[in-house]
């Protein structure tokens, strides 16, 4: 109901104030309480025409545009790959930063954390270090080496990269027998992927020269008062020559013709060499094959983005077509797999390596087999590799494409290569050439906290021989001949077969393993106690 103005006035309320009060304000103080709501009305009325303003706005726009260039600047990492996606949260961007693609998201949740699980836990070193110094008569046959300017060997060095590597060994320590000057070798073009790399293309060629400057005489090409010498060509070195048999085969030639070229090195040179040599071949394949500094610095960029989340595994794994076809064994993904490497192996039977005459499933009880992805898997797992754990996978594209992978990556799906990792278009100058490829492949598995290869081989070997030399890091070996019945019993509870997998690998964790056990073994596998002492022998480095 409406009340009217005259009833309003009549119930006005009044408060009363001492007369010591007012009079207590001053004038201007009185002045100022009357015009302070006009003054209000007016800054309220220059604040909105202010906002009105163009210039207002594009001034505050700009700032707020600085301000987010210099946060962008300030966590800006030129080499961690960058989100184009807008729209991803933040910690989706940060696993994107470190090169996964937003497919892979889902595989990163849940993580664990690494630094206290067993599984990363470095073996004891045994107090082992490298130690590479030479005899007294070594160093004074080295003068008279360095002199010599009539004698030079030429290599042809074919295969992968990994085979390569060992055949550059074996020709430096060739040379160092004959006396004679090294051409630095030249790398076959490699007929199955059309590999037209050189030398320098995969190797630091200044660093191997300076590394072997008191042990070979190292040339980049012929003189010119041999160019137009003939050379005797030499296709058939037989399996594990010694020094004397070189020296007694070559040797003369070589002082009458001045050139001999050596071809088929791979596994010729014995791997029972006298001290000296045995630990030239350490110093080559330990300090003078350095990758080239564009491939070194792409591989260790790779590395890090491993590493961002904490320690990770390097898996090399051997599931190409042609490795089952080699080996006589089956990939076991289906009928008609098996049937196709039968086929082949049939077609083609010079490819087999050895023992033609054992079954499939003679083979694999012999531990001659490849691991496929589902005994990876088992393995790990048994291990005690956690489910968190970043698998940085080296390789080819295994046969069945990577749907072959599955069983391994549904376990462990923190699962990438170099492929995953890389920006876009840092892989492009390398995509033609399987040896550069190989080579960023080696240096992220040489650098990682783990390494385990599915199946022995060069790069296995030499990675093997390179983390023992450079401080015993973690390494399995996959004790095939033993634990690959347990793994075929079905019956088996899974508590006690991870137990039984434990137990056989507790001394093949690459624990300090001494060469001498395994005669015929290469040095560069087994670099103690030939390149390698601990506080009990003398240590002297070259």
């Amino acid at each position: 109901m409406a009340v009217s103005k005259s009833n309003r006035k009549k119930h006005q309320s009044y408060i009363s104030v001492s007369s010591q009060i007012i009079s207590s304000i001053s004038q201007s103080s009185l002045e100022s309480l009357l015009e302070a709501p006009k003054k209000k009305h007016i800054t309220s009325s220059k604040l909105r025409i202010f906002l009105k303003n163009p210039r207002f706005w594009v001034f505050l726009i700009s700032v707020l545009c600085f301000i987010c260039m210099l946060k962008m600047w300030f966590n800006f990492d030129p080499t961690t790959p960058l989100t184009q996606n807008p729209f991803f949260t933040h910690q989706e961007k940060a696993y994107l930063s470190d090169g996964l693609s937003s497919s892979q998201l889902k595989f990163v949740e849940n993580e664990e954390t690494d630094d206290k699980i067993e599984f990363w836990k470095q073996p004891e070193g045994m107090g082992y270090r490298p130690c590479l110094g030479f005899s007294e008569k070594y160093r004074e046959e080295t003068d008279e080496i360095m002199k010599d300017r009539t004698k030079y060997l030429m290599v042809v060095v074919s295969g992968g990269m990994n085979q390569q590597r060992n055949q550059i060994v074996d020709a430096v320590v060739i040379a160092r027998i004959l006396g004679a000057a090294l051409v630095v070798p030249i790398l076959q073009v490699n007929v199955i992927w059309g590999d037209e790399s050189e030398f320098s293309d995969i190797f630091d060629l200044d660093h191997f020269k300076n590394v072997l400057a008191n042990d070979v005489r190292i040339v980049s090409s012929l003189p010119s008062t041999h160019l137009m010498t003939r050379h005797m060509e030499e296709k058939t070195t037989p399996l594990h020559a010694s020094p004397k048999w070189i020296r007694s085969r070559y040797h003369k030639q070589l002082r009458r013709d001045g050139i001999l070229l050596l071809r088929g090195l791979d596994s010729r040179l014995s791997k029972d060499l006298p001290p000296d040599l045995q630990k030239l071949r350490c110093k080559v394949a330990f300090h003078a094959l350095r990758f080239a500094t564009h491939l070194s610095e792409l591989g260790n960029k790779l590395t890090k983005r491993m590493r961002s989340k904490g320690p990770y595994l390097a898996l090399h794994l051997r599931m190409e077509k042609d490795v089952w076809v080699r080996t006589g064994c089956l990939p076991g993904l289906s009928r008609e797999y098996d049937e196709m490497i039968n086929n082949e192996r049939k077609s083609r039977p010079k490819l087999l390596t050895s023992r033609n005459n054992m079954t499939y499933h003679d083979r694999k009880l012999a531990g001659l087999c490849p691991l496929n992805a589902l005994e990876v898997k088992r393995l790990l797992k048994a291990l005690g590799a956690p489910k968190s754990t970043r698998i940085y996978w080296a390789g080819g594209i295994p046969m069945g494409g990577k749907e072959a992978l599955l069983p391994l990556t549904r376990e462990f799906p923190q699962f990438y290569n170099k492929e995953d990792l890389a920006l876009p278009g840092e892989l492009e100058p390398f995509a033609k050439k399987a040896s550069l490829m190989a080579a960023i492949d080696y240096i992220v598995s040489e650098n990682s906290d783990v390494f385990m290869a599915s199946h022995g081989g060069n790069m296995g070997h030499a990675i093997q021989g390179q983390r023992s030399y450079a401080g015993h890091k973690k390494t399995i070996t996959p004790n095939k001949r033993q634990m690959l019945r347990y793994f075929m019993n079905s019956s088996l509870p899974e508590a006690e077969f991870n137990n039984i997998i434990m137990d056989l690998h507790r001394d093949s964790l690459r624990q300090p393993e001494l060469r001498t056990s395994k005669a015929g073994r290469d040095v560069t596998k087994y670099p103690i106690p030939e390149c390698m002492c601990n506080n009990s022998m003398t240590d002297s480095s070259f």
